[in-house]
C-alpha cells in the first residue's frame, strides 16, 4: 500500500509554485493595489540615492545597506493591513535596525541608530531620553513577525567596511557620532525623496527641484560683475575713494591666487571697509572650481544683514542669480522672487540646500549640525564637498566654541569642506595661537593683515573715560551728524528720549520691527548722503553689517569685536580723514551698566586698551584680547558638556543625540515670544488673513517683518491689560499674539515700549 501511494506521489504532475506576495511600502488614497509602490522598489530607489549622497565621503556602501533595511519592518502583515485601512499603528523601524546590528556589529550600530530614527529622530544610545525611547529600548522592543521573503527582495552581504574616517584625538568619538548623523541625512532625504517621487507622479505632476546653473557659470558671471564694478569705480573715484577701491582689488586678487591651496581651513582676515563679501566669494568660487567643490555655503551670524549680502550675490550672478541663490533664514520672504518656478523650486532647496549657493544664519548652521530631527537633518549631507564661509567668525558663540570647532575640523577632514573664517577681528582660535586643542594648519588667504589694518585704518579710536547722559547729550547738541552705540534699549530709549527734540534725531533697536528698523535706516542714508542733521542712537544691532557711515561715533564700553564692528560704521566709505572720524569709548552711567558677561569683555577690552593704546583694533591686539576672553572662559567654552557626552559614549558607541540636539542653542536667552506689531496696512492685512488661513507657512514668513520678540512675562502682562489680542489658529492649535490696532504702545518712532510701565498704565 506504501509502496502504491509512493509511486503514485512521485508519478504525479508537480505542482505549481505558489506566487511570492507583494509587500508594499506606500498606499494611495482610492487607487487599486496595482498603483501602490512595492516595498522593493522604494527600498531600492532609496538605496541608490542614499548612496549617492554619501559618495562624496566615501560612505556609498553603507548608506546603501542602510537604505535598503530602513523599512525592513514593513515585510509584515500587520503592517500591510495597516496599509488597506487598520486603524492600529505598526513599529515599521526597529526590524532593520535590529538586523544592522545583528549583522555588522559597531558599524551596524552607527546604521541602525539612523534606522530606528528615521521618522522619529535620532534617539539617545542608553540611558534616558526626552519625551522619545532610546535606541536601546527601541532594540528591545516587540516587534512583528517579517515574511521571509524580505531576505530574496534584499540581499545583504555578510561583512560592510567600517566608516573611512580619519579620527582628530583631541576629540575622542566625535567623528564617528557626526558620521552618524550625516549618514541618517543620506537616509532621511532619500526617504523624502522618493516618496514625494511616488506620489507626485500619481498625481501628474512634477517637483520643482533641481536644474540649478553650475558654479563655472556662476562664476563667469561674477567675474564679468566684478570687471563691471571695476570700470565703474576707477572712472567715478577720486582721492581716498580710489586709493580704498585699489587696496580692495589687491585683497581681492590675492585671495583668488589661494584658491589653489589644497581644500581646508583657511582665515580671510580684512578690516571693515577692505570688500570682504566679494572676497570671500571669489575665493570661493575659484577654490570650488579647482577643486571639484559641489557648492558655496556662505554663514550669516545675524538675519538683519543676510538679506543685504544675498541681494548682492543675485545682482553679482546676473540673470543666473535668482535660480541660484537659496537664502535659508526665518524672515525671508520669498515674494521678492517674481518667478513662480523659481520660488517653487527653491523652497524645497530649503529642505536640503541642493542649490550651488545657500546664505544661512549660523543659528541653523550650527544647530543642524547637531540637530536630531530628520526636518533639520536633511540638508547635512549637502555640506559634504562644499565651501563654507563663516561671516564675522568672532561671532561663534562663547558657551559652543569647542563643539562646533570640532565639527568645523571634522567637515574638513573627513568631507571635503574648505571652510573660510572671515572677518576683520579674527578669534585667536588656532594652535599657533596657544589656543588648547586649536585649529592646525589655518591659511590666511589675505595678503599681509598687519599691514592692511594699517592701509585701511579710518578712524581714530580712544578711550575717553567716563560719559554722564548730560555729556552725552551735549555732545549730540553739537555734533550734527552722530552715532551713540549703547549696550541696553532702555538707555537707548532714554537717551533718545531727551535729544528727540534736536532735528535729525533717530532712535534704532530690537524693539522696533524689521520693516520699521528698514524703513529707518534709508531715511539716515539718504539724510547722511545729503548732508544733512542725523543723529542716531542705537544698541549694537546697528554693527551687524548695517550699511551706514558717520563722520564721529561713540560707544559704550564692549569687548574689542564690538567697538571694531561699531568702528565699521563710522568713515565706512574713507570720506573723511582718519584724524578727525573718531570712535570715542565711554563708561556709561552706573544704571546703564552691562550685564555680567558684558562687563568681562569689556575688562579685557580695557586691558588691551593700556597694552597698545590706539591700536587696541590691530591685528596683534584683537589676538591678545580673545587670548584673555578664552582664557577667562575656561570650561564655559563648551558649557553644556556636549564634547565629554561624546567622549562618555564610550566604546558601545551610545551616543546621546537627542539630549546633545536639546543643548545645542546657538543664542540662549530667555524664553521670548513674538507679538504681530500692525505697522502698516500689509501687516494688518496678513493679521487678519492668519485667523482664517486654511494654511499659515506662508504668512508667518512674511510676518517676521512685522514681528518684535518680548519675553513671555511681558506678554502675560500685557494680555492681562488687554493691550494684545490672541489669534487662534483653528487648523494648527497654535496662539498668535498681536498688537492691538491703534496702541499708543507702539511709537513711530522708537517702536514697542513693553518695559516701560508708565505707557502700560496709562494705557490701563
Amino acid at each position: 500500500m506504501q509502496s502504491a501511494l509512493k509511486r503514485r506521489y512521485h508519478n504525479a504532475p508537480p505542482q505549481p509554485e505558489r506566487p511570492m506576495p507583494t509587500y508594499y511600502a506606500h498606499s494611495a488614497e482610492n487607487r487599486p493595489q496595482s498603483d501602490w509602490q512595492t516595498l522593493k522598489n522604494h527600498a531600492e530607489n532609496v538605496a541608490a540615492l542614499a548612496a549617492q549622497f554619501a559618495e562624496p565621503f566615501g560612505a556609498a556602501e553603507i548608506a546603501r545597506y542602510t537604505a535598503l533595511l530602513h523599512d525592513l519592518g514593513k515585510y509584515s502583515e500587520p503592517f500591510q493591513n495597516r496599509l488597506r485601512g487598520a486603524a492600529k499603528p505598526v513599529n515599521h523601524s526597529t526590524a532593520g535596525a535590529k538586523e544592522a546590528i545583528a549583522r555588522w556589529k559597531m558599524t551596524g550600530k552607527l546604521m541602525a541608530f539612523c534606522i530606528a530614527g528615521h521618522h522619529a529622530g535620532l534617539a539617545n544610545g542608553s540611558g534616558e531620553g526626552n519625551n522619545r525611547s532610546t535606541l536601546k529600548e527601541r532594540l528591545a522592543a516587540d516587534i512583528p513577525a517579517l515574511n521571509p521573503v524580505w531576505q530574496a527582495e534584499i540581499p545583504l552581504p555578510e561583512k560592510i567596511a567600517a566608516p573611512p574616517l580619519k579620527s582628530n584625538p583631541k576629540y575622542p568619538g566625535f567623528a564617528q557620532a557626526f558620521f552618524t548623523r550625516m549618514l541618517y541625512s543620506c537616509l532621511v532625504d532619500a526617504d523624502y525623496l522618493d516618496t514625494e517621487a511616488f506620489y507626485a507622479r500619481l498625481d501628474g505632476k512634477a517637483v520643482a527641484r533641481g536644474g540649478y546653473p553650475s558654479l563655472e557659470a556662476l562664476q563667469q558671471a561674477f567675474n564679468q560683475h566684478l570687471q563691471n564694478v571695476r570700470a565703474d569705480a576707477k572712472e567715478n573715484s577720486e582721492g581716498g575713494q580710489a586709493e580704498l577701491n585699489r587696496l580692495r582689488n589687491d585683497i581681492l586678487d590675492h585671495a583668488q591666487q589661494q584658491a589653489a591651496l589644497p581644500p581646508g581651513l583657511f582665515t580671510l582676515t580684512v578690516p571693515t571697509g577692505g570688500g570682504k563679501t566679494y572676497t570671500s566669494m571669489a575665493f570661493a568660487l575659484e577654490h570650488a572650481r579647482q577643486h571639484g567643490q559641489r557648492r558655496i555655503i556662505y554663514v550669516i551670524p545675524f538675519t538683519s544683514i543676510i538679506e543685504q549680502n544675498a541681494a548682492e550675490f543675485r545682482k553679482a550672478f546676473g540673470d543666473l542669480g535668482a535660480a541660484a541663490v537659496l537664502e535659508h533664514h526665518s524672515t525671508f520672504d520669498d515674494r521678492k522672487l517674481q518667478d513662480r518656478d523659481t520660488r517653487d523650486k527653491l523652497r524645497h532647496a530649503s529642505e536640503n540646500w541642493d542649490t550651488p549657493i545657500v546664505i544661512t544664519t549660523a543659528v541653523q548652521f550650527f544647530e543642524s549640525l547637531f540637530a536630531d530631527r530628520s526636518s533639520r537633518c536633511r540638508k547635512l549631507h549637502n555640506i559634504a564637498n562644499s565651501v563654507i564661509i563663516l561671516d564675522e567668525a568672532q561671532m561663534l558663540p562663547l558657551h559652543l566654541l569647542r563643539p562646533i570647532m570640532a565639527a568645523i575640523d571634522e567637515l574638513a577632514r573627513n568631507y571635503r569642506c574648505s571652510v573660510v573664517m572671515c572677518t576683520a577681528t579674527q578669534p585667536a582660535i588656532g594652535s599657533a595661537h596657544g589656543f588648547y586643542g586649536g585649529f592646525d594648519n589655518l591659511r590666511e588667504i589675505a595678503p599681509d593683515p598687519a599691514q592692511l589694518y594699517a592701509a585701511l585704518r579710518r578712524t581714530t579710536v580712544r578711550h575717553i573715560g567716563k560719559q554722564s547722559d548730560a555729556e552725552l547729550l551735549e555732545q549730540l547738541s553739537a555734533q550734527p551728524q552722530l552715532l551713540i552705540i549703547v549696550n541696553n534699549r532702555r538707555h537707548a530709549r532714554s537717551l533718545y528720549d531727551s535729544a528727540k527734540h534736536l532735528d535729525g534725531t533717530y532712535h534704532l533697536t530690537t524693539l522696533m520691527c524689521a520693516a520699521h528698523r528698514s524703513q529707518t535706516l534709508e531715511t539716515i542714508r539718504a539724510r547722511l548722503a545729503a548732508g544733512e542733521p542725523c543723529r542716531l542712537i542705537a544698541t549694537s544691532l546697528i554693527e551687524a553689517g548695517v550699511d551706514v557711515s558717520f563722520p564721529r561715533l561713540m560707544r559704550a564700553e564692549a569687548g574689542a569685536d564690538a567697538i571694531a564692528q561699531a568702528a565699521g560704521r563710522c568713515n565706512r566709505e574713507n570720506q573723511w580723514a582718519a584724524e578727525d572720524s573718531e570712535v570715542l569709548i565711554f563708561h556709561p552711567e552706573e544704571q546703564w551698566q552691562a550685564p555680567p558677561e558684558l562687563a568681562a569683555y569689556a575688562a579685557c577690552m580695557r586691558g588691551i586698551v593700556r597694552q597698545y593704546g590706539a591700536d587696541l583694533l590691530s591685528p596683534d591686539a584683537i589676538t591678545a584680547y580673545f587670548a584673555d576672553i578664552y582664557h577667562l572662559a575656561g570650561n564655559e567654552l563648551d558649557k553644556h558638556r556636549i564634547l565629554e557626552h561624546i567622549k562618555d559614549a564610550g566604546r558601545e558607541l551610545n551616543f546621546p543625540f537627542q539630549t546633545i540636539a536639546d543643548k545645542c542653542r546657538v543664542i540662549e536667552s530667555k524664553h521670548m515670544l513674538p507679538v504681530l506689531i500692525p505697522f502698516n496696512a500689509e501687516a494688518e492685512q496678513l493679521i487678519n488673513a492668519l485667523e482664517h488661513a486654511d494654511t499659515i507657512g506662508g504668512l508667518l514668513r512674511k510676518l517676521q517683518r512685522y514681528t518684535v520678540q518680548v519675553p513671555e512675562s511681558a506678554l502675560r502682562e500685557l494680555s492681562k491689560a488687554g493691550l494684545v489680542e490672541v489669534i487662534n489658529d483653528k487648523h494648527f492649535g497654535k496662539q498668535f499674539y498681536a498688537l492691538v490696532p491703534g496702541s499708543s504702545l507702539y511709537d513711530a518712532a522708537a517702536g514697542l515700549s513693553w518695559d516701560n510701565t508708565v505707557v502700560i498704565e496709562a494705557e490701563k
